[in-house]
């Protein structure tokens, strides 16, 4: 006799903040691989508003990033049926676990964060206590929806980390409440560096702006940027050690055109990287290209991007609200009779 019951997808969660365009390194990086994993996963994606707030905000700005974001994500492949897709803002269980988890989070843990040392460096007049604490936003973003999967990259280990770390201690301390999730490493994707020191990732808040490509840059500006890309003096398409430039072109390239570094050896075996960068420009240019126009479309009809994502926010409250209110009662809080 055939079991005819569906399969239970694993369950996968990711945020990303709506601070402005995304780069070219949001998307090998993280973004592509988000889209592809909608297909065998339970996805469950969101812009982290709340956390954008850690570095003030202009009002205006924010509000039309985030739908500039929204409309983005949706134009690079999230599909609203398949995933739920929503703003962190719109659930307020977000904020109400993470002061939960506050109180079940150690001050030296937090401490210990890298990110908050780099931030506080980078942001030094304004040192708020939601910079410190935003891993506990971060945890509760995470553990609401018994996320089993995290895609992470490496400066997100340590929060992961955390959430993991606090997952077990609630667990312990009550009974099991929280999925205790893993890391996600993407099978594709690649960690995408400044064009312009491939020491550094790139970055849209690099002052250099030919270091970074945004997703919106048109097919002039992307050309001029790779054009102006620093490499190495060798002029020999191979990935090494010490040609940290021509190695983050060569990741550009692969991640596009799915060749292994091997065979773009053999590709500009004998060529120049004149005739390299405006390879690698061009096979981004036509990437690029569709997204850019469906973004463009999105973006024209406001009225169906309110649709998606005011019918995302109660589908992400109604698996949020079961979590938090199993740890509401077992924390003792004295339930609301309706």
């Amino acid at each position: 006799m055939e079991n005819n019951t569906p399969v239970q997808k694993k369950r996968v969660l990711s945020m990303i903040q709506p601070t402005g365009v995304f780069t070219l390194g949001n998307y090998l990086g993280a973004l592509k691989n988000f889209v592809a994993l909608q297909e065998d996963y339970d996805c469950v994606y969101a812009l982290a508003d709340l956390h954008a707030i850690t570095v003030r905000q202009d009002p205006a700005a924010f509000r039309k990033n985030t739908l500039s974001a929204y409309a983005m994500m949706l134009a690079l492949g999230i599909d609203p049926e398949k995933s739920v897709f929503f703003i962190q803002s719109h659930v307020s269980a977000h904020a109400q676990l993470a002061w939960v988890l506050n109180c079940y989070t150690q001050f030296g843990e937090l401490s210990r964060m890298t990110q908050f040392k780099d931030k506080s460096a980078k942001h030094a007049d304004n040192i708020n206590a939601g910079l410190f604490t935003y891993p506990c936003l971060m945890a509760a973003d995470i553990l609401l929806y018994n996320a089993d999967y995290v895609p992470i990259g490496a400066d997100q280990k340590q929060h992961l980390e955390l959430a993991r770390d606090i997952a077990d201690r609630f667990n312990g301390i009550y009974s099991p409440t929280f999925t205790v999730p893993e890391g996600l490493i993407p099978k594709t994707g690649a960690r995408i560096m400044s064009l312009q020191d491939p020491t550094k990732k790139m970055s849209k808040s690099d002052e250099n702006t030919a270091s970074f490509i945004t997703m919106l840059d048109t097919p002039n500006e992307i050309m001029k940027k790779f054009k102006r890309a620093v490499t190495d003096s060798e002029a020999c398409v191979r990935y090494g050690e010490g040609k940290a430039g021509i190695n983050n072109l060569m990741g550009i390239y692969s991640c596009i055109t799915g060749k292994t570094y091997e065979e773009i050896e053999k590709e500009f075996e004998g060529r120049g990287y004149g005739d390299f960068k405006t390879a690698v420009g061009e096979v981004v240019v036509n990437e690029l290209a569709p997204i850019q126009a469906r973004y463009n479309e999105l973006m024209k009809d406001k009225a169906y991007l309110e649709k998606c994502y005011t019918e995302a926010a109660p589908r992400a409250e109604a698996i949020a609200r079961r979590t938090l209110s199993k740890v509401m009662r077992k924390v003792g809080y004295l339930p609301l009779g309706r």
